[in-house]
């Protein structure tokens, strides 16, 4: 649970605790509460339709045009953080990325970077991605849309299979073959990108504004992004993580947004009260852990909206940004909304008048609540010594379980989590004060896994880190190899 109330013993050891529901909700805290109401569906509108006006933000379209093509569009995106607030640190992240796969040629790819200093170097990243494609290269109102799912995100550039479900139909229109990589494609054919992936650059836009002018001051720090390279491969992406992987960077969360703004699906069907969130797993991955997390925020702050949990990492054979993030252990989500329009992806299609501006800060106000309650949080616990050995034992009877963990920074005290071996999601959960260690008597850890989170003195709680079975760790561990 994100926020608790601050009622912890300084005790160094619990033997009978009193367990209560993990899926128990706690009091909203007012200044996560006034960041969600703050989410407006009139300036994601706005924002969108002047993303779409750019006609085109393909990777590889027009860079020195000031009104079309990607080069316009990354500055205006630059601007539009930069008049957010003096609080946010802008740049651009650039990266030369040599001819390969989809990238036909020697390109420089830019994100669009915003920071929100936070007291800690530790970071959550809100995430989109601002480029379009159009493989087919047709031109605007030739109705080019592909009727099957579309070439998607993770293709030739990522070494992933994203190309897979959809690519057969645009190829099979292009004669054979990946129709990114045509000799004769136009890279500045009309490819709008409202909602693939005007949508969650237009979210994660908004979310810089809302953050920081909100006065707040978090303990994370905030990181704002919106990508480049994603229909090629997860190029850009791929290029920060790795970038952030060589610097030991700190990433509590990557929070990705990736088509997230029409509740009209292609096959008739209206859903504009649930989200799908993606999570790579196993079961207690830190992918998974952040899940759980936000679908029980958004139960307090956004109780309208359904958090559909996703077991896989994304879609059948498609990806996002997310999984350049996963690839380097980075905890790492994908929002999806709940019911896709394939025929509005991919082409000339893809306007703002196929959008549900409501349905969109919905998924915002997700992505705010979330956000912030892992930024006010501390570090969750680390539950494993410096050796990777899980600090998880049978105690001295042989037949309780007796956990420990490193102190997490900031944390007033931690919460102990627990569940059947059988399920997936946290059952029971106890409040244990200011300890690193906890032990519960006769519940044996053949029969139970277990967790604990970090929790601050307002109340405020950290993701669950959960005790993995050493044999599953070295699973993990030579899948990796």
């Amino acid at each position: 649970m994100p926020r608790l109330a601050p009622r912890f013993a300084a005790i160094a050891l619990l033997f009978a605790p009193v367990a209560v529901s993990a899926q128990a909700r706690p009091d909203a805290d007012p200044r996560v509460a006034a960041l969600v109401a703050a989410v407006s569906p009139e300036k994601l509108e706005a924002t969108v339709r002047r993303l779409a006006a750019f006609g085109t933000r393909a990777t590889l379209s027009d860079t020195v045009s000031t009104t079309r093509g990607i080069g316009a569009a990354r500055r205006w995106i630059f601007e539009q953080f930069r008049s957010y607030s003096p609080k946010l640190q802008v740049s651009f992240d650039r990266h030369m990325v040599a001819q390969q796969g989809r990238i036909t040629r020697d390109v420089e790819l830019v994100n669009v970077v915003a920071v929100l200093p936070g007291r800690s170097p530790r970071r959550v990243y809100i995430t989109g991605h601002y480029d379009t494609v159009n493989p087919r290269g047709a031109p605007a109102g030739a109705g080019a849309g592909v009727n099957a799912a579309p070439a998607g995100g993770r293709g030739a550039g990522a070494g992933a299979t994203g190309a897979g479900g959809a690519g057969a139909g645009a190829a099979a229109a292009s004669g054979g073959g990946d129709p990114q990589m045509r000799a004769d494609q136009n890279h500045n054919a009309d490819a709008p990108g409202a909602n693939d992936d005007g949508s969650g650059t237009a979210l994660t836009m908004e979310l810089a504004r809302v953050f920081a002018t909100s006065g707040l001051e978090f303990d994370a720090t905030l990181v704002f992004v919106t990508w480049a390279g994603e229909e090629q491969g997860l190029v850009g992406s791929m290029a920060h993580a790795q970038t952030l992987a060589a610097a030991k960077g700190v990433v509590t969360a990557n929070l990705n947004n990736d088509i997230v703004g029409s509740s009209l699906g292609g096959n008739g069907i209206i859903d504009a009260e649930s989200v799908r969130i993606y999570a790579l797993g196993p079961e207690d991955s830190p992918h998974r852990s952040l899940a759980r997390y936000i679908a029980r925020v958004a139960g307090v702050y956004v109780p309208s909206h359904t958090i559909r949990l996703m077991a896989r990492e994304d879609r059948f054979g498609r990806g996002s940004d997310h999984s350049s993030f996963t690839a380097f252990d980075f905890p790492a989500v994908v929002f999806r909304e709940a019911n896709e329009n394939y025929n509005r992806q991919h082409n000339a299609d893809d306007l703002p008048e196929g959008m549900d501006f409501r349905y969109l800060a919905q998924n915002a106000r997700v992505n705010a609540a979330a956000a912030a309650s892992l930024a006010l949080a501390p570090p969750a616990p680390q539950v494993t010594t410096d050796r990777g050995t899980v600090t998880l034992s049978r105690g001295t009877s042989g037949y309780d379980a007796a956990l420990q963990w490193q102190p997490s920074p900031g944390a007033a005290g931690y919460r102990v989590y627990w569940r059947t071996a059988w399920s997936n999601d946290w059952e029971k959960s106890q409040a244990v004060g200011n300890v690193t260690r906890f032990q519960l008597p006769n519940v044996s850890i053949d029969d139970y896994v277990f967790g604990v989170a970090a929790v601050t003195a307002d109340g405020h709680e950290s993701m669950v880190s959960a005790y993995v079975s050493p044999v599953r760790r070295m699973q993990e561990i030579k899948l990796k190899k």
